[in-house]
């Protein structure tokens, strides 16, 4: 299992809706459209170490619009995300080592220990506010760049 959190530990939910932190876009992901075409393009947080993909948007209060995270891992293999710890709404994707998305969840409940899985292997996440892919037309079998 992966970020928004990984279910290793259950931490006390009153004390996690009493932090908040912020992010640091240092990143583009564009998704593109099967002809290759830009579809829309998100400012995103990189999660490239253990720490910081284990963290993901815990605790989070306000992702802007057009704002997401990628997490970035060495090897494909198929994943899992859950949202405890998490209190925005988000859409999960999926991405394979292609860069073609696989999977996604749209509008993940906040707080829940819901496991979202890939169904296939991937090696790229990107998490966007709930919506983003419907309102953008983002769809599975799209790839992305970055």
């Amino acid at each position: 299992m992966s970020a928004c959190t990984q279910p290793q530990k259950k931490s006390n939910s009153k004390n996690t809706k009493d932090r908040s932190r912020s992010l640091e876009y240092v990143r583009s992901v564009s998704f593109l459209s099967t002809s290759g075409d830009t579809l829309s393009t998100v400012e995103v947080a990189v999660a490239d170490e253990d720490s910081e993909r284990n963290q993901g948007l815990m605790d989070i209060r306000n992702l802007p619009q057009s704002k997401g995270m990628l997490f970035i891992f060495e090897e494909t293999q198929p994943r899992s995300f859950w949202m405890a710890n998490t209190p925005l709404p988000l859409d999960i994707i999926f991405v394979n080592a292609d860069k073609e998305i696989v999977r996604i969840h749209h509008n993940t409940q906040p707080f829940s220990e819901k496991n979202f899985s890939s169904g296939e292997p991937a090696k790229y996440v990107v998490e966007t506010n709930a919506g983003y892919c419907v309102s953008h037309d983002i769809q599975e079998g799209m790839k992305v760049s970055f």
